[in-house]
Formats: structure tokens, C-alpha cells, sequence
């Protein structure tokens, strides 16, 4: 399967962006779909992870009460709403796809490129 994401930008703190995450292939509602980022000179961290299904989701605990993943199958695309945003969520955010449940990266074998969220303060 390939991602790609997109719907990054420049947001002043406290503010919202969507960021999606477009899956070509036929084998997208047959994984798990999560959400990772990077911030620059940092280690790349877990953010959110959604089943297949889409009934069952995992957020760090940074991000709860403040993002929310999805999906459409339908649409092939899983979202990350992120509201009430921090200048400590600045990063290039990717989503991967697995074939567990797990908030381990080296679990996801396919990657998207990343898009650049920034938060000013």
C-alpha cells in the first residue's frame, strides 16, 4: 500500500488542522493505520493508532483529549483532527500502516512521505 499525507500547515497555538492520509491499493481496510511524528532534533514519536475496523484507537498520552484518528474504508484515507494545538506539536506528522495494533514503529511497514505541522505561539 502507498500513503500519502497531506492537510499540514501553520497554525497559531490553540488552533485546529486536519491532516489526511490517502492509501492506494485494494488492502487498506486490512490494516491498522497510525499516525507518528517527528519534531527536528527529536526522535520520532507515536501519536495515534486506529484498527481496521475502526472501532478500536490508542492515543499518546501527549495528544489525548486533544486528537482524534478515523477513517472512511470507503475513501481509503484515515484522519488526524488535532485541536487546542501546542507549539510543542510542531513536526512532520506520517502515517504508516501495519498489520498489528501496536504503537511500535518498527511494527509499520508502510510509510507515508510526512507533512509539516507547525504551531506558533
Amino acid at each position: 500500500v502507498q500513503l500519502q499525507a497531506s492537510g499540514g500547515g501553520l497554525v497559531q497555538a490553540g488552533g485546529s488542522l486536519r491532516l489526511s492520509c490517502a492509501a492506494s491499493g485494494r488492502t487498506f481496510s486490512s490494516h491498522d493505520m497510525g499516525w507518528f511524528r517527528q519534531a527536528l532534533g527529536k526522535e520520532r514519536e507515536f501519536v495515534a493508532i486506529i484498527s481496521r475496523s475502526g472501532y478500536t484507537t490508542y492515543y499518546a498520552d501527549s495528544v489525548k483529549g486533544r486528537f482524534t484518528i478515523s477513517r472512511d474504508n470507503a475513501k481509503n484515507t484515515v484522519y488526524l483532527q488535532m485541536n487546542s494545538l501546542k507549539p510543542e506539536d510542531t513536526a512532520v506528522y506520517y502515517c504508516a500502516a501495519a498489520d498489528i495494533f501496536t504503537a511500535v514503529a518498527e511494527s509499520f511497514g508502510y510509510w507515508g512521505q510526512g507533512t509539516l505541522v507547525t504551531v506558533s505561539s
